[in-house]
C-alpha cells in the first residue's frame, strides 16, 4: 500500500494542516505540495489524502486551479481517497470549503472510493458549501481563521476515522 498526501497552500495554513494530518496518521506516507509535482504523481499511490484551501468566492487554491484540467484526467479507479479543506466560514460563509467539494466531485466522477466523507457540519457556522452532501462535509473542514483552537482535535478525530482504511 502506498499513501500520498497532496495539498495546495498559498499562505501556509493548508501545508501546516497537511503536516499535522501526516503526523496524526502515524503511517508511512509521502507529503507533496501540488505546486512542486506533476499531477501524474497521484498515479503512484493507491491511497490519497487531498487538501486545498478555498479562495475568493469559492475558488480553488491557485496551484490546484492551475492544474485542474490535468486533475480532471486522473483515473481514480481503485484508489481510496480522503479530502480536507480549509476556509473562512465567517468571511466567506456562502462558499465555505468549496474547494474541497470541487476536488471531491472530480475524483468521485473519475472512480474514487471516498472515505472520511461523513464529517459533521455541527460546530460550524456557514451559509452554504458545495462540500456538503446529505448534511455532512465530504471531508475534514478546517477554519484556521475563526476556529484554530479546534483544528488539532478535529484532525485527530478525522484521522482516527480514516486510519483503518489506510492500514
Amino acid at each position: 500500500m502506498s499513501i500520498g498526501i497532496f495539498y495546495g497552500s498559498t499562505g501556509g495554513a493548508t501545508e501546516r494542516v497537511a503536516e499535522d494530518i501526516l503526523n496524526a496518521l502515524d503511517l508511512e506516507a509521502d507529503l507533496h505540495d501540488i505546486a512542486d509535482v506533476e499531477m501524474s504523481k497521484l498515479n503512484d499511490y493507491t491511497h490519497l489524502i487531498i487538501g486545498t484551501s478555498t479562495w475568493g468566492e469559492g475558488e480553488l487554491q491557485d496551484d490546484w486551479d492551475d492544474k485542474l484540467s490535468e486533475y480532471e484526467q486522473i483515473d481514480f479507479s481503485g484508489k481510496t481517497v480522503a479530502f480536507f479543506g480549509l476556509g473562512d466560514q465567517d468571511g466567506y460563509g456562502d462558499n465555505f470549503v468549496d474547494g474541497m467539494g470541487i476536488l471531491h466531485d472530480i475524483a468521485v466522477k473519475n472512480g474514487a472510493k471516498v472515505i472520511g466523507d461523513n464529517w459533521p457540519t455541527e460546530g460550524y457556522d456557514f451559509e452554504e458549501s458545495v462540500a456538503v452532501r446529505d448534511g455532512k462535509f465530504v471531508g475534514l473542514a478546517i477554519d484556521e481563521d475563526n476556529q484554530d483552537d479546534l483544528t488539532e482535535e478535529r484532525i485527530k478525530q478525522w484521522v482516527e476515522s480514516i486510519r483503518p482504511f489506510f492500514q
